[in-house]
């Protein structure tokens, strides 16, 4: 019996050991940008019992979705993985902050595939998830960017889209372009520059605000944000774009 004794606390020694040696180099890996790296290293812990591995897999399962060279077929069935591992860390951890986070995204991304009533159907199980989030990480300014990005989308809903959400829901909901950019702003407050996304956000917004001098100092940021991803370099067309149109050298 002690021998088992022994045996047993080493053996849950050498497992915590094991799971911090994983979440470390998944850590270095997603530093370095190496996402089909990752996605391979991570794969071979798909069956793990550990949230903060699973909602690791679970974001690097939809960068590798989000690659180009990435087929259409490939990336619908990542797209479909990631929400899955992501709530099967939810399922394990429910104080699981970045668990919530990704499997919010990963749903709406599931909802490209699925019609815009499902997007749509979805879009306040997304958004609890995104608060549920940030109850649990205030500090997290890409998840309070995410919750902007949620406002703005549904302030820009084309009108056949609210139909469907005015008959998807006893009240569907009703946001204002204000109401996202305080999200955007709250998320430059907890960490300046941090993404180059919510730096283009702040200039849509203020562009739907008509307040182009301001839209235009938030474009520029954007324009001359490092590229590091292949959607910093997205944001980056996007942003001179934009400014092209409002007549602004760049």
């Amino acid at each position: 019996m002690g021998s088992y004794r022994w045996k047993h606390r080493h053996a849950v020694v050498y497992a915590s050991v094991k799971v911090e040696d994983v979440k470390e180099q998944a850590d270095y890996l997603y530093g370095s940008g190496e996402t089909e790296k990752l996605y391979e290293f991570l794969s071979q812990h798909q069956d793990s019992s550990d949230a903060e591995i699973l909602w690791r897999l679970s974001r690097a399962t939809r960068d590798l979705a989000q690659l180009s060279k990435t087929s259409p077929n490939d990336k619908k069935r990542l797209v479909y993985e990631s929400r899955d591992f992501a709530k099967k860390a939810l399922e394990i951890n429910e104080s699981c902050s970045p668990a919530h986070k990704w499997y919010a995204i990963c749903l709406s991304e599931v909802g490209d595939y699925e019609g815009i009533k499902m997007k749509i159907g979805n879009a306040y199980i997304i958004r609890d998830h995104f608060q549920r989030a940030i109850e649990l990480n205030p500090k997290d300014a890409t998840t309070i960017h995410l919750i902007g990005l949620w406002c703005y989308m549904f302030a820009d809903l084309p009108w056949y889209q609210k139909k469907i959400a005015a008959a998807l829901f006893a009240a569907p909901p009703s946001v204002t372009y204000d109401e996202a950019l305080i999200y955007f702003e709250m998320a430059e407050e907890v960490d300046p520059n941090f993404y180059s996304k919510n730096l283009l956000y702040l200039g849509k917004t203020y562009l739907k605000l008509k307040n182009n001098e301001t839209a235009s100092m938030w474009l520029h940021k954007a324009k001359d944000y490092p590229v590091r991803t292949e959607e910093d370099k997205e944001v980056h067309k996007e942003a001179t774009d934009i400014l092209k149109s409002l007549g602004v050298k760049v």
